[in-house]
């Protein structure tokens, strides 16, 4: 007999499950009282779902370090029709989550607009400089500049272009994310604990008519698990992973003088035990 022939089989039967819970219409998690001085955190999401899919370090800074995190809405998706109940779901995810929204109402956030309409890509990029102006964040979070879907790319060097418009001494830090695609060289794995994961998948389910056609809110546990296996690659190959169930990857640097410039020596997997506000001093 194979032993890990009832491993799988439970895992099966909790996706199995998992896809059948109910989608949407979730009530907001324990209200975190956030000072309106702390500081804040800006998620750049290229669409409706990146801030719950991405969201483990942004919703520790959150709850742990009392942090203002907000959710920047970069665009609503490429279906028009679909726009205005995204919308909806999003919001209702963010709620769930304790992240404030904004939108930035852009379309067509990819390197052929950078190209071919280099207008357009101006007025966004002033846009998203604006913002940041007005938020004055510590940290930002965005897709890494290969994350394997256009709008991700385009977010990446949408925002990148924001900075280098804004003057020489704005400093934030900035994290990448990775869904699409992974990063070839990340230097940062984070852990999340139970709730915060079973509170990320709530929230993504929020976004129903997404999850309707592709259950990937129930896939999130597993992806998280499978980042820790990549442990290897944050901290280097031959390593002890860390004792951690889910974690998720980012790269952490900081732009500074008009560049982005390293900011850890060495690769850093966080615990829960850890402040996460500890990586941006």
């Amino acid at each position: 007999m194979n032993p890990f022939k009832k491993f799988v089989a439970e895992h099966k039967r909790l996706f199995q499950r998992g896809k059948k819970l109910a989608r949407g219409g979730f009530k907001k998690s324990a209200r975190v009282k956030i000072s309106t001085a702390a500081p804040k955190a800006l998620i750049f999401s290229p669409h409706p779902d990146d801030e719950c899919i991405t969201g483990g370090l942004a919703l520790r800074l959150l709850r742990g370090a009392k942090w203002n995190v907000v959710n920047v809405a970069v665009t609503l998706g490429s279906e028009k029709k679909r726009r205005v109940p995204r919308l909806r779901e999003l919001k209702s995810a963010c709620h769930r989550l304790g992240f404030a929204l904004i939108g930035a109402g852009l379309e067509n956030v990819n390197l052929e607009t950078r190209v071919k309409n280099p207008a357009g890509w101006r007025t966004a990029v002033s846009a998203i400089a604006r913002i940041l102006t007005e938020y004055r964040p510590r940290v930002i979070f965005l897709p890494h500049e290969a994350d394997g879907h256009p709008t991700h790319i385009g977010v990446h060097f949408l925002v990148l272009d924001a900075l280098i418009d804004l003057p020489p001494d704005f400093e934030c830090f900035v994290v990448e994310t990775e869904f699409w695609r992974q990063m070839t060289q990340p230097n940062l794995l984070v852990e999340s604990g139970v709730a915060d994961v079973a509170d990320l998948v709530a929230a993504l389910a929020c976004h129903a008519g997404e999850v309707r056609r592709n259950p990937y809110h129930a896939r999130l546990p597993a992806w998280l698990l499978d980042n820790v296996r990549r442990a290897e690659m944050v901290k280097g190959q031959g390593g002890a992973a860390p004792d951690f169930t889910f974690g998720t990857i980012y790269r952490l640097r900081k732009w500074s003088r008009g560049r982005l410039a390293e900011v850890l020596k060495k690769g850093k997997c966080l615990s829960r035990s850890e402040n996460a506000a500890g990586l941006f001093r």
